[in-house]
This record gives C-alpha cells, structure tokens and sequence, in this order.
C-alpha cells in the first residue's frame, strides 16, 4: 500500500488570507460583516487540517489501491473513503459549501484553504462533494422556484449527489455535437431524455440515495451546433410528489473507466433512456422557435467554477509533492558537500542542486496559489461588493484570470511533481513512497475542464478581446503601474527589472501576434496561443509573487530575525526572488521563437510525422 503521508504548511494560507490579500475588504461587504472576521480563518484552516490529517489521509491508501468499483451494474467506493466524505459533509465542508444563498454562508476564499488541503491528503475525494456543490449550484441560480424546492435541499445537505454531463463518446470537447436528446411530454418542462454520457465524474457511487445529473441535450426543435443546446435536471432514481427517492428513472451506468489515477473517484459512462422511461427536467426556459438553447451558458456557471477549482486540485498535489520531498531530503543522509569533500556525509538537502530543486518546487507552487487565491478573491468580491462599477472590475479580472488558473497550474504540476521524485532519487518511483501517486493522480488536471490548448483560444480568442480589449487593457496597466511604483525598491531593484524586462517582453509578444493578425496570418493565433498564455501566467505571477515579497519584507524589518516567523518570511522573500530571476526569463525564450517566425508546425504534412 502506498504511502499517505499527508503534509501541509497551514501559516501560508493564514498569511494568503490575514497578510496579503485584502480580505478586510471582503468581509465589511454586507454579506459577511455580521458574520466573520479575517481572524476566523485560522479555525476553517485548523479544522480542514485535521481531518484532512486524521480521516482523509489515511483512507487515501484504499482511495488508491482499492478504488472504486464497479459491480452488477453499480459503483462502490471502499468504507474508509465514504467515512471520510461523511465527515467532512458533517463538518460543513462539503456541497453546503456551495450554498451560496444561505444566510451566514463563507467566502469562497475560506472554503478553497480547506479544499487545498483537503485535496492534497487524497486528490480524488474532492470530487464528490465538489461536483455535487457545482450542480447545486446551477440549479439555485437558474432552476425553478418548484425545481429548486425538490432538489436543492437534497443536494446541499449531501443527501444526494451531482454532475455535470457534458462528453459524449463520439463528441469529446466538441459540445456542438452532442447528439443526446430531449423529449417534451404532457407536463411542461418535463421531458424524456435518450442518449449516452461519458467521462462523467461521480457520475454512480453508494455515497447517496441518489444522484441529479445536469445533461446537456437537444430538444425535437433545437438549432444545430451549442446554440441549441439545453441543460436538463435528470436523477437517477425518480422523484416522489413528498420529496422521497422513487423508482429507478432508467439512467444505467455501463461501465467505470480503469484510469491512471485517481483510481477512487468513479469516472463513468452513463446510458439514459436504454428502456424508454428516462424523464428529466429543462433548467430555465426551453428553446423557441429560433431553436437557441440557454443549456451552454447556464453551464458555464458550473464550467467557470470546474475551471478554477481544477487548477486549485493541480496545486494541492504539487505541493503535497513539495512537501514530502522536503522532509525526505532533511532525513536522507547521502555524499559530502562539493566545498567539504573530506567532511561529514550530510542530508541530501545540503547539496546545491537539491536545493535548487526544491526551491523551484516551492517558488512555483506559492506563484501558482497566489494566482488561484487572488482570483477566488475576485469572485467573492464580484459576489459580494454592492459597488456596479467594483463588480464589473472584479468580474472582468475574473474573468481573464480564470484561463490562467486552469491551464498555467495544471501543466505546471506535472513537471513539479517530477521533480519532487528526483529529489528521492530511486525511491521516488516506488509505489511505497507518496509521490508516485501524485504523479499519477496529477495529469489528468491538464485535461480536464476543457484542455489547455482551449484554455489559450478562449484567452487569446475571447478574453483579449471583451469589450474592445478594454478589460484586458486595465490588466495590462495594473501590472505596468506595479512596477512603476517600486521600480526604485532597494531590497527587490533586480527583481523588479527582470519583471520589467519580462513585461516588455511579452507586450513586444503581443504585438507581433496582431501583425500577423493583420496580415492574415490567422494560424499563428492556435501556434501560438498556448505559449501566449503561459508567458502571460509567468508576468501576472510575478508580479503576485513582488507583492508577498513587499508584504514579507515589510514584516521581518518589523519582527527581526530572532522572531519565530522570521524563517517563514525569508521563504517567501526567497520565493520570489527565485521565481522573479529563474522562472520569469522563459518570457524571454517565447519572444526569441516567436520572432523566427517559424512556421513548421503548420506546415508540415501528417505524413512527415511518421
């Protein structure tokens, strides 16, 4: 059985949360300045460290070895995972989470701490309540008052799960050829639904009683394309007139896939109407005679969230990594130091390049989590402000960060990962060990929620360009005006100059891309778009990464060096200076390509690939 050795750093998501971001703000909104203060998130973090210590970790060895299985038509999960996602239901972090209308309810920003955590003690078990809280959490926002009555409070108390139905087996990422189907009935807003689902996360465990299915499908009248497509509320056993759990409503689960990891969380296919008896109900209004679904953009709701919270996961398992392989190395005694060849054997940790890897461990995984964190930050704001102008701000940053936060920390990871099983060196590819799970477990990220490559066309294709640019315009200039205003810092002149550089840079990037734009070159858009984005991920989380840096510094000037987080803010100080100086100049090497011009990859027929 592997290793499940659950480590954590708790006093960097208090310092996220009470030091850098200005969580002030947030909670003297009206919505939760009768209820919380910055000061509350060290018990959200201390409870969620807990359980993720004590109940989570340990079933995270059968989440592995065991996993979910599938028997006689349905799907298992092992006794000691369900334990721990009842727990942590029962201590108000599960779907209840999602709840955002219930009076009292926590800032996203709280409830992502405890999910970091929580996912980094066992990846797959965020999963269940995650996917069951977004499905929720369309229905509160576009259902009926009668089709919220029946479902909502079900689903928010984990009595019931949900998912998200989007993949088809014959469609992948290409929604406009979902071919699932739509029926209307006598009862208004009631129809049969007939059609095949795969790739479909918690799509059946023995978690709940039963589980609501938000599928995309297609009504007898809807146009071609995701224009047409509507979005259905489909249980898998029918609902009683008092709220109880009926007979089966013919949704069938065929199969669960046998995947590289995550081997705890049930990835189905999902067959509806194989008997003629499948029966769901429309989410909002039903096509008209122009034949224009409201499915898609409804779902997006739960995508946009999907997308954040999928580079949140790839972030808990890179740091996980991170965490132990640093403790290995302080314990595993190998070679002398290269400037002390007859002294002492010593902790690989002394050595300069173990060092060094994982200093680039930790510098990536704080960019990463300050790039997730700031734009949680984001939409609590765009939630809570009463501002119209502030919440136009906050959704707009939103809005263009969200691509970065799905696709810079998920292809991040896998590399992160990687090099967290350097530092054990052989060991670090034995399934005793916990980083070989992270490796396993951490790919799919990338994959997930629409691939990285879609990730760069909705950024480059859509984002750079809402309103004219304007919004991404106001990014440009916030990072612009940062270094302007500490341009002149003493402790950070380097690291500012190298930002500078690096913003130059990518700016001269964009340019070049709206020549070849004008001269309708329209190819280098997709050549280029994924590179695009991830030197853009570098500038904005360098300059995230020169606002902790000021925030740390300030503080150890405060606290001196005999102070018991004075090692703490000399990490962060490291951090980013190792980041701002070893990870920003891949800028540079972007500019370089993208200035030849080459033209290869577009070129060159199927046939020269072999």
């Amino acid at each position: 059985m592997p290793s499940t050795n659950f480590l954590f750093d708790t006093r960097e998501l208090k310092f996220i949360i009470k030091e850098w971001l200005d969580t002030e703000k947030l909670l003297a909104c009206d919505e939760y300045k009768d209820y919380y203060s910055v000061d509350d998130i060290d018990s959200f973090i201390d409870v969620a460290y807990k359980i993720a210590r004590d109940v989570v970790g340990p079933a995270n060895g059968d989440a592995d070895t065991i996993g979910a299985r599938f028997e006689n038509g349905n799907v298992y999960l092992p006794e000691s995972v369900k334990q721990a996602y009842y727990t942590i239901c029962e201590a108000g972090m599960g779907p209840s989470a999602f709840d955002y209308q219930a009076e009292g309810h926590a800032p996203r920003l709280f409830a992502t701490c405890q999910n970091e955590m929580l996912t980094a003690a066992s990846p797959c078990m965020v999963m269940y309540w995650g996917a069951g809280g977004a499905a929720a959490d369309v229905i509160e926002k576009f259902g009926s008052k009668e089709l919220k009555e029946k479902l909502l409070p079900s689903m928010f108390a984990a009595k019931w799960g949900g998912t998200m139905n989007l993949t088809e087996p014959g469609a992948g990422s290409d929604l406009g050829a979902v071919t699932t189907k739509a029926y209307a009935t006598d009862t208004p807003g009631y129809y049969k639904i007939k059609g095949t689902k795969c790739f479909i996360t918690a799509g059946d465990t023995d978690l709940w009683e039963n589980i609501i299915h938000l599928v995309l499908a297609r009504t007898e009248n809807a146009r071609e394309g995701t224009a047409g497509i509507s979005l259905f509320a489909v249980p898998k056993f029918k609902i009683n007139d008092d709220g109880s759990v009926g007979e089966w409503n013919d949704v069938t689960t065929v199969g669960i896939e046998h995947k590289m990891g995550l081997k705890g969380s049930a990835t189905c296919t999902l067959s509806y109407g194989e008997n003629n008896d499948c029966y769901g109900w429309i989410i909002g209004e039903a096509p008209g005679e122009d034949g224009k679904g409201q499915g898609l953009s409804q779902m997006f709701v739960m995508m946009n969230e999907a997308r954040l919270s999928t580079g949140m996961m790839a972030l808990s398992c890179a740091g996980e990594a991170y965490f132990n392989a640093r403790d290995y190395s302080k314990i595993r005694v190998q070679g002398n130091k290269l400037t002390d060849p007859k002294g002492p054997r010593v902790s690989i940790i002394e050595h300069e390049d173990v060092k060094r890897m994982l200093l680039h461990q930790k510098a990536c995984t704080e960019a990463m989590r300050a790039l997730i964190y700031k734009t949680y930050w984001y939409t609590d704001m765009t939630m809570a402000s009463s501002d119209p102008d502030e919440i136009k701000y906050y959704d707009d940053m939103f809005m263009i960060n969200n691509p970065l936060c799905k696709a810079y920390p998920t292809e991040m990871a896998w590399g992160l990962v990687g090099e967290a099983i350097q530092c054990y060196g052989g060991y670090g590819y034995i399934e005793e060990y916990p980083v070989a799970q992270l490796a396993r477990d951490v790919k799919i990220y990338s994959i997930w929620e629409g691939t990285t490559y879609i990730q760069s066309m909705d950024l480059v294709g859509r984002k750079f360009n809402m309103e004219k640019g304007k919004p991404f315009m106001k990014w440009l200039t916030e990072i612009s005006q940062f270094i302007e205003q500490h341009k002149e810092n003493e402790n950070f002149k380097t690291e500012i100059k190298m930002l500078s550089d690096a913003f130059g840079a990518f700016s001269e990037i964009l340019m070049m891309l709206r020549g070849k734009m004008k001269e309708g070159k329209i190819s280098y858009l997709p050549l280029w778009a994924t590179r695009i984005m991830m030197a853009m991920s570098m500038v904005y989380c360098g300059k995230l990464m020169m606002e902790q840096a000021l925030v740390a510094q300030k503080a150890l000037n405060e606290v001196g060096d005999e102070h018991y987080d004075a090692n703490f803010y000399k990490g962060k100080i490291a951090s980013a200076r190792f980041y701002l100086l070893n990870e920003v100049p891949n800028i540079f090497a972007i500019k370089a390509a993208f200035e030849t011009a080459d033209f290869t990859a577009v070129e060159i027929s199927p046939e020269v690939l072999g």
